[in-house]
C-alpha cells in the first residue's frame, strides 16, 4: 500500500530525532544535493502515480499510468 505525499518528510524528521546530537549531518556537494532533490521529486511523483493506479477503473488511463510508472522507475534507477 502506498503512503501519502508527506510521509517522506515525516520519515526524515523521525530519523533526525533518533540521530545522536553530537553526530553532524552529512555535507553534500551542490551536485549531490541536486541529485538527491531530483530523486526525491521522482519518488514523490512515483507515489502519486501508484496511488492513481490503485483507484482508476479506466483501462486507457491505467495504461497511461503504467507507462508513466515505467518511465519514472527508469529515471530513478539511472540516478542510483
Amino acid at each position: 500500500m502506498s503512503r501519502g505525499w508527506e510521509s517522506k518528510s515525516v520519515e526524515e524528521q523521525q530519523a533526525e530525532a533518533i540521530r545522536p546530537k553530537g553526530e553532524p549531518r552529512p555535507h553534500l556537494t551542490a551536485e549531490q544535493a541536486a541529485k538527491k532533490r531530483e530523486k526525491d521529486s521522482l519518488l514523490l511523483s512515483r507515489n502519486g502515480v501508484v496511488q492513481q493506479m490503485e483507484t482508476t477503473r479506466n483501462g486507457r488511463r491505467k495504461e497511461m499510468l503504467e507507462a508513466a510508472l515505467a518511465d519514472l522507475n527508469a529515471k530513478i534507477s539511472q540516478l542510483g
